[in-house]
């Protein structure tokens, strides 16, 4: 039974230490990804945006994450693609081509949020098309990413799993020194015994 106890105790510490030793790495990556990057991370080749907003749901959910491919022909959209483009404000939308023409040697894309009632007051310049909406989502994840891009998220999510893994780290030396004690305080007292008996 107590083999059994010891077995699981070590399984779970070793569970425990590899968890925060990936939460560790997995924050480092984001915090240097969207500093490197400017803003969102990056995935081999795929820039991970955060949506904020409910006009693409109930496909795209408020919260999460997309991927995009940004790169390529901007011209080559058809009715129906979902594209990220940055409009003179400078923010960045997703929302679905609903008709698409040409100007001179200019593509315009007309686009419309599928929550939304009508279509985008302003047409998008295929020269303000970021990327292509992938069709992967994570949703909810994308506060946690708005959160790592502030000063403050950044130095948190850089020291507390270091925290916690260091208080995990001091815990279990503690752990493994009053387990040494009780052994050598047994050792002693079965070794007075033996003297006594004597």
């Amino acid at each position: 039974m107590k083999k059994g106890m010891k077995w699981i105790m070590r399984w779970l510490s070793r569970l425990v230490t590899f968890t925060l030793f990936a939460t560790l790495l997995f924050m480092v990556f984001v915090v240097i990804s969207s500093k490197a990057s400017g803003g969102e991370p990056q995935v081999m080749g795929y820039q991970l945006k955060t949506v904020l907003s409910g006009s693409m749901e109930p496909g795209i959910k408020t919260g999460s994450i997309i991927a995009v491919k940004p790169g390529g022909d901007m011209t080559r959209f058809e009715k129906g693609d979902v594209i990220t483009f940055q409009t003179e404000e400078e923010l960045l939308i997703t929302h679905r081509i609903v008709d698409v023409t040409s100007s001179g040697d200019n593509v315009l894309y007309e686009t419309k949020g599928d929550n939304n009632d009508a279509a985008d007051r302003e047409p998008v310049l295929s020269q303000n098309v970021i990327g292509e909406y992938t069709g992967f989502t994570i949703p909810f994840v994308g506060y946690f990413i708005s959160f790592a891009q502030s000063k403050e998220g950044s130095a948190l999510l850089l020291i507390l799993p270091g925290f916690l893994l260091l208080g995990y780290a001091g815990f279990t030396i503690w752990q493994t020194i009053s387990q040494l004690d009780a052994k050598s305080k047994k050792a002693a007292a079965a070794n007075q015994e033996e003297t006594t008996e004597s």
